[in-house]
């Protein structure tokens, strides 16, 4: 059995989404050696930071937040990696249409953005409109990308929409350079944050599980 770790690392001077930096996390001390008798950190985050999970809460009103709106079951499932890699600007509905995708499946979409340190800049590679409206009506389980977000804050959020209606799972933030396109079992489990729109996620890729 492999386990392939795809989260990324927090710190101060991590990726964020489209570099802004009021969106970094901020890291201090509550309590330090010697001074003080244990360490104990202080992390103030956004819960859209590194590796999370898009509750349906973050684009619509209601209360579909994180503990009530992502079943367990759905985010320790069998997923496939596509590699995408070669795609420059954005994923069309064309550049998915011929991989053989099924409905049902949790959709992990491989792109250059994780080969770039700062996991795309701010013209990371993402998920169109068209792309997006093509998984909705494939009616997947969960879409990921390696991009802290699937869109780039188009004007409507077109891409987060056809999903969210769908009730279709969206994870962002991954690192997939060392997962080879394939078949494996996702587990990415969220902080259980009551009644929060996103949360971070601890993601890996298992192989031979399932």
């Amino acid at each position: 059995m492999r386990i392939i770790d795809i989260s990324m690392p927090i710190r101060q001077d991590m990726p964020t989404y489209k570099e802004r930096p009021e969106k970094a996390p901020l890291h201090t001390w509550a309590a330090r050696l010697p001074g003080d008798s244990v360490n104990e950190s202080v992390y103030t985050i956004n819960v859209h930071t590194g590796t999370h999970l898009d509750a349906p809460l973050h684009m619509t009103a209601g209360d579909a937040s994180v503990d009530t709106a992502l079943p367990l079951e759905r985010l320790i499932t069998k997923a496939r990696v596509f590699d995408l890699t070669h795609i420059e600007e954005a994923i069309e509905e064309k550049d998915l249409r011929d991989l053989g995708i099924e409905a049902g499946e949790f959709v992990l979409l491989k792109t250059a953005n994780s080969y770039d340190p700062r996991s795309g800049g701010a013209s990371f590679v993402y998920l169109r409109e068209s792309g997006a409206r093509y998984l909705a009506e494939k009616m997947i389980s969960g879409v990921g990308i390696d991009a802290l977000g699937i869109e780039r804050d188009q004007p409507g959020h077109l891409s987060h929409h056809p999903l969210m209606d769908k009730g279709i799972i969206i994870l962002e933030g991954l690192i997939l350079k060392d997962a080879p396109a394939g078949s494996y079992t996702l587990i990415a489990l969220p902080l259980k944050l009551e009644g929060a729109e996103g949360a971070p996620a601890r993601a890996v890729l298992v192989e031979g599980l399932m």
